[in-house]
């Protein structure tokens, strides 16, 4: 057998990457193997001297975006070049301190940044001004905290403490929009508390990483818009299915894949499942990984992110944005 065909059979069976897939009547199967590329750390923003602490990331038109503490870093996707520190939302005389950033999502022009001092900061993704804040720093108003957002298709989901996520619609967002903006309806997450949390939208449902849960939520984006009103008061349930150990942190969902990250025990895993089943709900990961090649262990991920072959892991436990190649090999079985 060709040696590099025998090493990479072997690195597959030691470092847990799995069959994207195989038909028995087929000599023929593909692997998918996570290897390091880079890494980001707090070297490399600004003058390498201050903290960091990631949180939320969003890769959109070639920029990284990653929630550090009170501010948000930018940086090149492509090249990895350190582009600026975001530290306040700025509209014309109004300036708000950035503080405690726990999630980020850009879409249509607009930079959307989760703070869990009960705010979401809305500014332009080209010039960064300020657009408008949802909420106004105060626990009992708008949020009680922000945990985590995610936007598409004309909705806003807002991950608040506890089992809430509160919708809104991006045209409720406006320059002269107020702060105390009411929701259009109401999501229950079934369990949860004050962790960040992670959501994508994708084939039309809201998809949650529910560490609480034990399982990914899964809400009907056509449902909540039919039920939006009543859901004021009684607040949509997810279709989930429960893993039996595994805590889901982080979910983002690709063209071809989800990728997530999940706890099980004292081990996180990068787990990459085939988007068609995984929004099926069929948990079959072609990547199930909790270290690299059997080293550099993953910490805590706590968000995902994806750029062509790259896929960016915001490792909280270590304090680093780590960029791994998503590598693929097809075996051919000699007969």
């Amino acid at each position: 057998m060709n040696k590099i065909i025998f090493f990479i059979l072997l690195l597959c069976l030691f470092t847990n990457c799995s069959k994207d897939s195989y038909d028995g009547n087929s000599p023929n199967s593909s692997y998918y193997y996570p290897t390091d590329e880079a890494t980001i750390t707090a070297s490399q923003i600004g003058n390498g001297t201050g903290k960091f602490d990631p949180k939320g990331i969003a890769v959109a038109n070639g920029k990284l975006y990653i929630c550090n503490g009170d501010v948000l870093e930018v940086f090149n996707a492509e090249t990895l070049a350190y582009i600026k520190t975001i530290t306040n939302y700025t509209k014309g005389t109004t300036t708000i301190p950035l503080t405690q950033l726990s999630s980020v999502c850009v879409d249509n022009g607009r930079i959307y940044i989760g703070s869990v001092e009960s705010r979401l900061f809305v500014i332009d993704e080209v010039t960064n001004a300020g657009i408008s804040t949802v909420g106004n720093g105060q626990w009992w108003e708008t949020f009680v905290h922000v945990f985590g957002v995610v936007v598409k298709d004309g909705l806003v989901f807002v991950k608040e403490k506890e089992t809430s996520i509160k919708v809104f619609g991006t045209s409720q967002i406006t320059d002269k929009s107020e702060w105390d903006l009411a929701p259009i309806a109401k999501l229950n997450t079934l369990k949860g508390y004050d962790e960040v949390y992670s959501m994508d939208v994708a084939d039309g449902n809201l998809v949650v990483a529910g560490r609480n849960a034990k399982g990914y939520l899964y809400y009907n984006i056509a449902g909540i818009r039919a039920n939006a009103k009543f859901s004021l008061d009684s607040p949509i349930q997810p279709v989930v299915t429960p893993f039996g150990e595994a805590k889901p942190l982080a979910v983002a969902i690709s063209t071809d894949w989800a990728i997530t990250s999940e706890n099980v025990g004292d081990l996180n895993y990068l787990r990459l499942y085939p988007k068609r089943e995984f929004m099926d709900k069929i948990y079959k990961p072609r990547v199930n990984a909790s270290d690299v090649m059997g080293a550099n262990i993953f910490g805590s991920i706590v968000s995902t992110a994806q750029l062509n072959d790259r896929l960016f892991l915001a490792d909280n436990t270590n304090k680093k944005i780590r960029i791994i190649k998503l590598n693929q090999s097809a075996i051919t079985e000699q007969r």
